[in-house]
């Protein structure tokens, strides 16, 4: 009976060693990324432009200029563009 007991332990955690490094393996991945213009809210804006240097200043929303990191293939769902205004 001892070795039935070993062989369903051993299994087990041959089950859960595998589930485990299979979804840290998902997790290891970042999802794909891409600037979005024209989506930011004021003030969650990601990253600088011509008229401020740092993240989080964006004065108004939707502003051309302002982007935000969205997943992939997402931004002109959302109603933004991928390519930055013209100048």
């Amino acid at each position: 009976m001892k070795n039935r007991q070993a062989l369903i332990a051993a299994a087990l955690a041959t089950v859960c060693a595998t589930a485990s490094t299979s979804a840290s393996a998902a997790q290891d991945k970042p999802a794909e990324k891409e600037k979005c213009y024209g989506i930011a809210k004021a003030g969650q804006n990601d990253c600088a432009t011509g008229t401020h240097g740092c993240s989080s200043q964006a004065k108004t929303d939707n502003m051309e200029s302002e982007w935000k990191l969205v997943a992939k293939g997402t931004c002109e769902k959302a109603g933004g563009k991928t390519t930055a205004p013209a100048k």
